[in-house]
């Protein structure tokens, strides 16, 4: 409520009505910094209107229906001025992959998928270096990646929960689980690892599901919606995209029977045909016994080529990440056009290569699947890329009750784009170009875009964590 203003009006009233939620005698101008004549768009509040932003400090003082003077204005005549996006899944926290999330629109990124193993040291590591807003989960994987084939014995997996339980205390955001490339993890240790997260408010385990072959289909998915129901504790299932495909449709029917009772259970997605892993992953542990056309699903980057049992050989002896051809556009289409699904990119680069999801799943998603294919109307789309995910946070993370949302007194975590060009540039042979049509992103309060341009010396981003326990 704007309870500074005559009459205690609620903002949320003012903004469905489309009037001024202005006080002037008690916010009076000149702002920090102004948002000046964008069509606001707040996917909470249902906020689509022409009006002035008024920022002072980091948060959102204003929004008004008449000019405002600040001693800096961003210019958004013509354009959409949305909530930052928030990626729940990003692996690589590099200066230029968070640059592209920058220029992606992304003005909030977490590694939650594979999450750290050290939790105070990955925070300080991008403490005041950092464009964008940060954050993490603890690492099953990575607090067991010497034996990731073997299963733990009871003293082994007594560690392991006891280290877990140090991270979630420490401030992690929930537990992060790589199923697929610990295979030696058994259905006890993720039981238990969900219950050591349920004992921690919020704490959502995000998991990378089972590789299951047939017979086994379905249950990598009942043993992680069990371990939910027997636990307590939040499920996040991740890029539903590539461990699904087709099957997708039926995941999402489980889902929704799983929350009419009750779970809380959440889903990802990105908006592309190919994944991409490193090709020594233990999840291709049994490629000697693959028949012949499955090799043909995989591509080397470097090179463009497909590869044979000979190449996948020669190549998985040397290491490397490799694009994965395991989906069709009209799978695509269908993951992303249902409401449970929320954005995340799993952006993953380095030296040996990248996807393009780690710079264009945004403008991809909120740009061409809107415009060009109007497989979402704009305000569904900019839902799934900032209101769902931060919802599905901030039962953990207090801070993120401030992001995904245009209201007075939210963090002023903003994306200005043009939606007649928002477009992702990004391909398998070039995965680092950068988004068109972004003209402005600020964090926190601090231009970090500035007219499509990045400022290589804004670092406002902030870390987000949960609170630290003794």
């Amino acid at each position: 409520m704007l309870s500074r203003c005559p009459h205690r009006i609620a903002t949320a009233t003012l903004i469905f009505l489309g009037s001024i939620t202005s006080c002037r005698r008690d916010n009076p101008g000149p702002y920090d910094l102004v948002v000046a004549g964008g069509r606001v768009m707040d996917p909470e509040s249902g906020l689509d209107a022409v009006r002035d932003l008024g920022i002072r400090g980091t948060s959102i003082a204003i929004i008004s229906g008449s000019p405002l003077a600040g001693r800096d204005t961003l210019d958004a005549r013509g354009l959409v001025v949305a909530p930052g996006f928030v990626d729940l899944h990003q692996h690589s926290f590099d200066s230029v992959s968070l640059m592209r999330k920058a220029q992606d629109g992304v003005t909030s990124a977490f590694e939650m998928e594979g999450g750290v193993r050290d939790v105070t040291s990955w925070y300080a590591s991008l403490e005041d270096r950092s464009p964008i807003n940060f954050g993490a989960t603890v690492g099953h994987g990575a607090l067991r990646a010497a034996a990731p084939d073997q299963p733990l014995n009871d003293s082994l997996l007594t560690q392991l929960t006891i280290a877990l339980r140090r991270e979630l205390a420490a401030g992690a955001l929930g537990i992060g689980m790589i199923l697929e490339e610990t295979p030696g993890a058994t259905p006890w240790e993720v039981l238990e690892v969900f219950r050591t997260a349920a004992a921690f408010s919020g704490a959502r385990v995000h998991v990378h599901v089972r590789g299951t072959r047939e017979p086994q289909y379905w249950s990598e998915t009942e043993e992680v919606l069990a371990a939910a129901l027997v636990s307590g504790a939040p499920l996040q299932i991740v890029h539903i995209n590539s461990s699904y495909g087709e099957d997708a449709g039926r995941l999402l029917a489980l889902v929704r029977a799983s929350r009419a009772r009750g779970l809380d259970v959440t889903v990802e997605a990105y908006p592309y045909t190919a994944g991409m892993t490193y090709i020594e992953s233990p999840a291709f542990n049994a490629w000697r016994s693959w028949a012949p056309p499955r090799f043909a699903r995989f591509e080397w980057p470097a090179s463009g080529e497909r590869l044979t049992r000979e190449s996948f050989a020669r190549h998985r002896q040397e290491g490397g990440l490799v694009i994965i051809h395991n989906n069709d556009e009209a799978t695509i289409r269908s993951i992303l056009s249902d409401s449970l699904v929320m954005v995340a990119s799993d952006g993953l680069a380095d030296s040996s290569g990248a996807h393009p999801r780690g710079a264009g799943t945004f403008a991809k998603v909120v740009g061409r699947y809107v415009r060009e294919d109007s497989l979402l109307t704009l305000m569904g789309a900019l839902a799934k890329a900032t209101l769902l995910p931060v919802r599905a946070l901030e039962g953990r993370a207090p801070a993120m009750h401030r992001k995904g949302r245009i209201q007075p007194t939210m963090d002023a975590d903003l994306v200005v784009f043009d939606p007649a060009a928002l477009a992702d540039q990004a391909t398998y042979r070039e995965p680092r170009l950068p988004s068109v049509g972004i003209r402005h992103v600020v964090v926190n309060g601090t231009p970090v875009i500035r007219s499509g341009q990045p400022l290589p010396g804004a670092r406002p981003g902030a870390a987000i964590r949960a609170q630290r326990e003794p």
